[in-house]
């Protein structure tokens, strides 16, 4: 957005909070940037607010928006059906459109009395010109990808299981590179200490012929790349203690959720070891395997359901409608 030309008054740096403990540290933070928002809403005459994910925040965004006489357009829905399904009572309360990027999301959704619309997932659009690779061939047939995450508190604690998986795969295996995603937004010193080169996630991604990530959108786009991968996810325990109470879900991988069955490995919490690491990708090496011709298989069923290119035109379509 900053580069297109928006004026941001916080960047994802300020923005992104991991957890719960997460949270709490920064609502002092959050209180005086949304004082900020509603003064900037007042000034400026705003018509049309469009929150974009990030609930915590936007949900009492849009409540403010609702109140104030102004539309709302929510794009990428709160995943309520991950957690807090009451807050789809909410989104039909104070949205007066919200689009959703997953297909599952608008059934969820409706029932609720939201008018829920699926535009296809922005990834497609991302990563539309890699859309005709053949999936499961990669440019590259040795590299590993290393997807920690775009959250500091993320990487403290994932990056030095991953580090260690791929110590373990390279004492078996001398011909592997490996290659670490690192957030733009993030210091360098995040990422010192493991002698493992570095490359933007998108670099990452186009080289790797295989690839340990971090849950979330990340899932998709190497789905969508056709790369391998098994998906590793470590927070505290204090989180995790309160997350395994409130979440109602099988998988926690996009790439699991969207295709309906958990056909990517999955090691979440005290699962997520180094040695289960290395192990679970070791079958991902063998170029014609059985693991990569499975996986390869489900990732067409993923690319087939996330719909079709043009989220983003389709989102202005919606935005320009609201306000005329």
């Amino acid at each position: 957005m900053k580069a297109a030309g928006v004026e941001l008054l916080a960047g994802l740096d300020q923005l992104a909070v991991m957890g719960f403990s997460g949270i709490l540290a920064r609502i002092p933070f959050f209180v005086r940037l949304s004082r900020r928002i509603r003064a900037l809403w007042a000034r400026e005459d705003v018509r049309l607010v469009i929150p974009v994910d990030y609930p915590g925040l936007n949900l009492r965004m849009a409540t403010w928006a609702h109140t104030g006489g102004r539309r709302v357009l929510y794009f990428i829905a709160p995943q309520v059906w991950a957690w807090k399904e009451g807050r789809a009572k909410r989104l039909a309360a104070v949205c007066d459109r919200v689009l959703t990027v997953l297909p599952f999301e608008t059934e969820v959704l409706e029932p609720h009395g939201v008018e829920a619309t699926f535009v296809g997932h922005p990834a497609l659009d991302h990563l539309a010109a890699e859309s005709d690779r053949a999936v499961g061939s990669p440019s590259e047939t040795r590299i590993v990808g290393i997807f920690p995450g775009s959250r500091a508190q993320e990487v403290r604690l994932m990056l030095p299981i991953f580090a260690r998986a791929a110590t373990l795969l390279a004492a078996r295996h001398a011909d592997l590179d490996f290659l670490v995603a690192r957030a733009e937004t993030l210091p360098q010193e995040l990422y010192e200490g493991f002698d493992l080169r570095l490359a933007s996630a998108d670099e990452t991604r186009r080289r790797a012929a295989v690839a340990m990530t971090k849950s979330g959108t990340i899932t998709l786009e190497l789905a969508l790349s056709g790369v391998p991968m098994v998906i590793g996810y470590r927070t505290t325990r204090f989180t995790y203690a309160i997350a395994r109470r409130l979440l109602t879900l099988s998988s926690i991988g996009l790439v699991n959720l969207v295709a309906g069955e958990p056909f990517v490995p999955e090691l979440i919490q005290d699962r997520f070891t180094p040695e289960a690491m290395a192990r679970a990708i070791e079958p991902l090496l063998v170029m014609d395997g059985p693991a990569r011709v499975n996986m390869r298989l489900g990732y067409e069923e993923v690319r087939a359901r996330l719909g079709t290119p043009g989220c983003a035109a389709r989102v202005a379509d919606h935005a320009v409608e609201l306000l005329t």
